[in-house]
């Protein structure tokens, strides 16, 4: 099991400009790689541009690329070879990205040709994956950075390692501070047995990030939201400032930190959440949100990514998968907000302004939420089946709704058939004992 443990380092100033150092050549590095292909893709020639091929043309070229102009002598030996191996490799995997993409193997939006890093805007990283480095043997508190040396960490790398084999590190700065992020490889732990808490239905929202079919309810932050002033007063604060300038320097650094403040705020409420979720609950079912389809609602975008349903989503994955907790997701098309939760009534439109839920056939009035995670909690524990349209095989019409889910048009027999969303949303990471 591959695990990510990310802590924030604290270098002196030598070190610091060291760690500025060893980015920028994995900057150079990417930059340099990136003009090599591009030549030959003019000269009309086919590059060659997987990692091992440009590690090769690296170390036949470096002594000519990597030259101080004044005195003639090479200064790629002042930093370790991995910063430049982590440029070459990201542009490795760059370029295969655009080739997928272009070719339509990959997944996603469309990527395009690899550009150029600037020192200016770009994010300043570099890794190492051979070598000695990672934790220190009898000082807890301190990484080992080849040619950079003992660096001292904010919080207990030791602990948060825990003897763990450490596979890559990862140095990037963000928002003024530099952080590693350790890739570990742990031993695959036995088959937890599950939470006592019982079934639990979730659905989320913009108003609220959280409601669950007991009646509890997580409340939004609204992280980006409630910061926004100080972030625009910060911005219009750098747009007046003159490129290159000390004064400049700092507005942007000052914009920086609100944006990571933004983001850590969103990060911790997730944290908490759904680690509170994972540990209490059995069965926790969810639906299976377009999230890039709902934010083409311009009125609501901002309000959508705020609240961050794909990560709410996948941190709940995989510590679920920890714990033992089944994980169910419900089919997008199934209509939880409209359903009634008392008699299954469908109605035949609903609008967002709507709040509070009132059945016309058997008078129920509930929130709206809670209506919908009870729905989604009931959906989750139901054994049916989808085709693979993604519909229901069901087509019975409700007395008094409308049918919302389309007719069937895939055989019912054999190995066509496929689970609905009341299948396991993590039963390709549950753990088995062996």
């Amino acid at each position: 099991m591959l695990e990510a443990v990310k802590v924030t380092l604290d270098p002196t100033p030598r070190q610091e400009r060291l760690l500025e150092s060893h980015a920028g050549a994995a900057r150079f590095a990417y930059n340099k790689g990136l003009a090599h292909v591009r030549d030959v893709l003019e000269r009309g020639d086919a590059p060659e541009w997987s990692y091992y091929a440009l590690r090769k043309w690296w170390n036949q070229a470096k002594d000519a690329l990597a030259v101080d102009e004044a005195t003639g002598e090479p200064w790629w030996p002042e930093n370790s070879k991995e910063a430049y191996n982590s440029g070459l490799e990201s542009l490795a995997g760059a370029l295969k990205n655009f080739s997928e993409s272009r070719k339509g193997r990959r997944k996603g939006r469309r990527m395009g040709f690899p550009r150029f890093k600037s020192k200016d805007s770009g994010i300043r990283r570099f890794a190492y994956t051979t070598g000695s480095f990672g934790p220190v043997d009898h000082d807890s508190y301190a990484l080992k950075l080849p040619r950079i040396g003992r660096v001292h960490c904010m919080e207990d790398a030791s602990k948060r390692v825990d003897g763990a084999k450490v596979l890559r590190m990862s140095v990037s700065r963000r928002a003024g501070r530099w952080q590693a992020s350790l890739t570990v490889e742990r031993a695959d732990d036995p088959a937890p047995k599950p939470p006592k808490g019982g079934s639990v239905g979730i659905d989320l929202g913009v108003k609220e990030l959280a409601t669950l079919s007991d009646g509890t309810v997580i409340r939004n932050p609204h992280a980006l939201k409630s910061n926004l002033t100080r972030l625009r007063k910060a911005q219009r604060s750098l747009s007046r400032k003159r490129k290159g300038s000390n004064r400049r320097r700092k507005a942007r650094a000052n914009v920086a930190r609100l944006h990571a403040r933004v983001a850590n705020l969103r990060r911790d409420l997730l944290d908490k959440t759904t680690a509170m979720l994972a540990h209490t609950y059995a069965d926790i079912s969810i639906e299976d949100l377009n999230v890039a389809g709902m934010v083409k609602n311009h009125g609501l975008a901002q309000s959508i990514q705020d609240a961050a349903f794909a990560e709410f989503r996948r941190q709940l994955t995989y510590k679920t998968a920890r714990t033992g907790t089944r994980l169910h997701v419900i089919d997008r098309w199934h209509p939880s907000s409209k359903t009634c939760s008392n008699c299954g009534t469908v109605k035949t439109k609903l609008s967002l302004s709507e709040r509070v839920y009132h059945c016309d056939k058997c008078g129920l009035s509930i929130d709206r939420d809670l209506n919908a995670a009870i729905n989604i909690q009931v959906a989750g524990s139901a054994p049916e089946t989808i085709n693979a349209r993604g519909g229901s095989g069901r087509q019975t019409r409700p007395k008094g709704g409308t049918m919302r889910h389309p007719a069937k048009r895939e055989p019912s027999g054999g190995e066509s058939r496929v689970r609905l969303g009341a299948g396991l949303g993590n039963e390709a990471m549950q753990m088995t004992s062996l």
